[in-house]
């Protein structure tokens, strides 16, 4: 019976009492690692399979029921049977018992940290949002107030991407040396001086200036967004979480498109400072990402906010001991160059995440997300109202897709999104077309509407977020780095040429830039 009470109380793993003490020493965590493990129901259902209190009811509410850590020896026959008559006493049992219950009342996690501190991250994917919807509703109100001409405006609104790829070029060496918290105070900073630089603008440098700086701030939100709520999120809140940031994003689109409707751009562009504001406040009260403060050494630190995300009396030593793991793992394998990349065993899947990136950007969505207003204008439909309706599906569509990514499979929606971009591409060239020869003009507004719905409908459900999703799942892990900034680099690069490029193959063909669109995305 010592021998049980010796090996429950020194259940490091779970926090158990007259266990060590838990430490922000690399070293006590690795000890740890070295315990031998035993399935916990088995173990005890050995000891005496008919006593009520070791039943897998009390193990499922009492310990948790995967695994337990012990610092004796495997336990030997004659050992085990001597122990099995020894808990026949009841009060020795109890005072087994009792330790364990406390434990467990006092190790449940409180995830309220994790909820704000995701919250107030993804104020920066809001602020992504509304940098890229801001340009299609001020087209003719800008063009108009300061004397732009097409190519001068093309530019106004091609240079947020050319921005957002020096961002994201940047935004790994930034969160790697400054922190998380550090780089999306950065990229705040450059989101305000930007939107402050549009507002006071009274000629198309300072314009344009402002419009790069808000791009560069997308540019770093892009990446360190969803690396800090990965980093922050437990495993089983963590795929819902981290869909919030594709969430908002879609909603600062979606916002930017309806008050745009309503508002002066200038005012429109002090709306911009509103998430920025709320999340440089924020990033007081929330903790820095523990694997970010691990991979620096800074044990103290990287236990505090571990403890702060999770409660104070939640038990974070099996996850710490995860972190360090992975963080150890990580450093250990060669970090891989840009030219690596090519190598055989690494090209299919480096063909792979930036064939979808090349995909999804030279399918047209810069494009049409940047001038919907146009489109709709130039298709004889209310811009208005079809701006409206556009932001409102984008974000449904966007929400189900998070709902349903993971049950419906990557592939599937691949191929159904694609379907139904391509058709939306058709569905709008041939409305330009009978626009452009006056055949049937009282049906191409509809089918101009028809074709640009679905169209963001059909991105939304699925080119939208999984290109991202597989890039995360298809690169081993000595290679994610590189081959994560070359795909982030040429989906960026693809937006600039797309967004640049539209207002002049519009002017070119309005049914043939459509057609185009459409040849892209089947031809990929």
């Amino acid at each position: 019976m010592l021998e049980l009470a010796h090996c429950l109380y020194d259940m490091d793993a779970y926090g158990m009492r007259n266990a060590r003490p838990f430490s922000s020493s690399s070293s006590s965590y690795t000890a740890t690692r070295h315990y031998c493990q035993l399935p916990v129901a088995s173990f005890y259902k050995a000891l005496n399979p008919n006593h009520a209190i070791y039943s897998d009811t009390f193990l499922h509410t009492a310990i948790n029921p995967n695994h337990c850590y012990f610092n004796p020896p495997d336990l030997t026959q004659s050992a085990a049977m001597a122990i099995e008559k020894d808990m026949e006493q009841t009060e020795t049992v109890e005072m087994v018992r009792a330790p364990l219950i406390d434990q467990v009342e006092k190790g449940k996690e409180n995830n309220f940290m994790v909820y704000l501190s995701t919250f107030v991250a993804v104020c920066g994917s809001f602020a992504f949002g509304s940098c890229a919807g801001y340009s299609s509703p001020t087209q003719f109100a800008i063009r108009e107030d300061l004397n732009l001409s097409l190519a001068e405006y093309s530019l106004f609104g091609s240079i947020l991407t050319f921005g957002a790829m020096i961002g994201a070029i940047a935004s790994g060496p930034m969160a790697d040396f400054f922190g998380r918290k550090g780089a999306l105070r950065i990229s705040t900073a450059f989101c305000t001086a930007g939107w402050l630089a549009i507002y006071f603008a009274q000629g198309p440098l300072p314009l344009d200036i402002g419009r790069l700086a808000t791009g560069f701030g997308m540019g770093v939100f892009s990446y360190v967004v969803p690396v800090f709520i990965a980093e922050i999120a437990p495993k089983r809140l963590r795929g819902g979480l981290t869909a919030a940031n594709q969430l908002m994003i879609c909603a600062g689109v979606s916002v930017a498109f309806i008050i745009g409707t309503m508002l002066a751009w200038r005012v429109l562009a002090l709306t911009g400072l509103i998430p920025c504001a709320v999340l440089l406040v924020g990033l007081f009260f929330v903790p820095e990402s523990p694997r970010w403060l691990a991979k620096i050494g800074k044990h103290k630190e990287f236990e505090a906010a571990l403890r702060k995300l999770r409660g104070k009396d939640a038990d974070v030593s099996e996850e710490a001991v995860e972190i360090l793991d992975y963080i150890e793992t990580l450093q250990k394998l060669p970090k891989a160059k840009i030219f690596d990349l090519f190598q055989r065993r690494y090209l299919r899947s480096v063909t792979i995440g930036v064939g979808l990136m090349v995909c999804q950007q030279f399918g047209g969505i810069n494009g049409i997300c940047f001038y919907t207003s146009s489109i709709f204008e130039s298709a004889g439909f209310p811009a208005d109202i079809g701006t409206i309706t556009y932001a409102i599906l984008q974000v449904i569509i966007t929400a189900l897709n998070a709902l349903f990514v993971d049950k419906a499979g990557r592939k599937p929606l691949l191929l159904v999104s694609g379907a139904g971009l391509v058709t939306g591409c058709l569905l709008t060239a041939v409305s330009f077309y009978l626009k452009t020869y006056e055949i049937g003009l009282e049906a191409a507004p509809a089918l101009a509407v028809t074709g640009i719905l679905l169209y963001i409908a059909s991105f939304s459900a699925g080119m939208g977020a999984v290109p991202w999703i597989m890039m995360s799942e298809i690169f081993p892990i000595n290679i994610k780095g590189a081959a994560g900034s070359l795909a982030t680099l040429v989906n960026w690069f693809g937006a600039w040429a797309v967004s640049f490029t539209f207002n002049f193959l519009l002017s070119w063909s309005s049914y043939g830039t459509f057609i185009k669109f459409g040849a892209d995305t089947s031809r990929h």
